[in-house]
């Protein structure tokens, strides 16, 4: 895991590939990256709710989570576990389940928002969003509300990708299922099941007894740079694999089903989880690896570059190590922070490639849950842009 293999892809590659061999045509090798700068700070306060929206939060506790009580009047505009770029400076995300499960979440409304980061003022605006509904009916179990809008009791969305017609891929952890959208947030196609895998919330697996756990399906998701590929990673390793690695299947987009290709990434630690998958281009990844600590207890807050076509002797892509969110350079002091900048949350669930050598990163606050800035106080959503110290070599396509 200390050196990279920058990999221009070419006939022979795909050949490869094709036969599960890791046969890479390698322009040159390079060290792991040094730390990332600080370029860009920007952050949407905690108690941020979508206006004029529903109630939320009647299933919680009321006693307060960080100085928070429930319930609230509105929709909070929290939990950031995916991202795409619009290319204008805006960005569109994607709030997860809500509350933590699916016993607190049924009056949390799956949403997407649309974001802009304001950096020389370190603040986000939020420009609006749609929610998610199936007014169509292809799901065919109940769902939490009479006019299908979806809620975080009917889904767990975890990670998304946007196709070139504008439709929205979408991973959830209740299924785990893939999710197809329009363009307004209505559901085109009935879930599509991971075939085999059975998280316990699955409403289709009868007496078929679970094989992954719970909050452990599709946390991340990465699109091919033709966007006929889905690569969805699963958050947790299922039942009967090594400890600590977890399955990457390739689903086709034209075939609407999988390809029966299946790759494997490996935790640092098997009581890491994964916050994070997207592509850098056919066969390389950026993958977000994190512990479970918060603030002091924060550790392993990182971000690898894996190549499917470089694996090691167990069959697990090849990992290098592209920034180190504990040990950021900022110095500039952005945000007000010193001349080393961390990223101290308990869950980080967003990345975006910006250009060859800048990434955008996100957490997920899991209002109001996470305190890891600041003892005591609910975590607000940071928008943080880093320059890295070599080319992600980044597939067009993407950039």
């Amino acid at each position: 895991m200390t050196k990279r293999l920058n990999i221009i892809g070419g006939t022979a590659m795909v050949a490869a590939l094709a036969v599960g061999l890791a046969g890479p045509a390698s322009a040159h090798d390079a060290d792991e990256f040094g730390p990332a700068t600080l370029t860009g700070f920007a952050s949407l306060p905690a108690l941020t709710f979508v206006p004029a929206s529903e109630p939320s939060g009647s299933l919680l506790d009321t006693a307060p989570v960080n100085g928070v009580a429930a319930p609230w009047d509105d929709q909070p505009v929290q939990g950031f576990s995916g991202i795409v770029k619009n290319g204008d400076g805006t960005y569109e995300v994607m709030s997860d389940n809500g509350f933590g499960n699916k016993a607190n979440s049924g009056d949390f409304v799956l949403r997407i928002h649309t974001l802009a980061p304001v950096f020389h003022e370190n603040k986000v605006d939020v420009l609006g969003g749609i929610n998610l509904t199936d007014p169509k009916g292809y799901v065919t179990w109940p769902l939490t509300r009479k006019d299908r809008v979806l809620t975080g009791s009917d889904f767990d969305v975890e990670s998304i990708q946007r196709a070139a017609d504008g439709t929205y891929w979408i991973g959830d952890e209740f299924g785990p299922f893939l999710l197809h959208f329009d363009r307004t947030g209505a559901m085109m196609q009935a879930p599509i099941s991971l075939p085999g895998v059975f998280a316990p919330e699955n409403p289709l697996r009868g007496t078929t007894p679970n094989n992954l756990n719970s909050s452990k399906g599709f946390e991340g998701m990465a699109q091919s740079p033709d966007g006929r590929k889905l690569y969805p990673l699963l958050e947790g390793t299922v039942a009967g694999d090594t400890p600590g690695t977890l399955r990457l299947n390739e689903f086709d987009v034209r075939a609407g089903d999988y390809t029966g290709k299946r790759y494997v990434y490996k935790l640092d630690d098997p009581g890491n989880a994964i916050g994070d998958a997207i592509a850098i281009d056919g066969h390389r990844f950026l993958i977000i690896e994190r512990d479970n600590g918060q603030g002091a207890t924060a550790k392993v807050k990182k971000i690898y570059e894996a190549n499917m076509s470089d694996r090691d002797k167990d069959g697990a892509m090849d990992k290098v190590l592209v920034a180190d969110l504990m040990n950021i350079k900022n110095p500039k002091q952005l945000g007000g922070f010193g001349k080393t900048f961390t990223f101290p949350f308990q869950t980080i669930e967003d990345v975006v490639i910006l250009d060859n050598q800048t990434i955008a990163v996100l957490n997920d606050n899991n209002f109001p849950g996470s305190a890891g800035r600041t003892a005591g106080v609910p975590d607000n959503n940071e928008f943080i842009t880093l320059k890295l110290t070599q080319s992600l070599n980044a597939d067009k396509r993407f950039l």
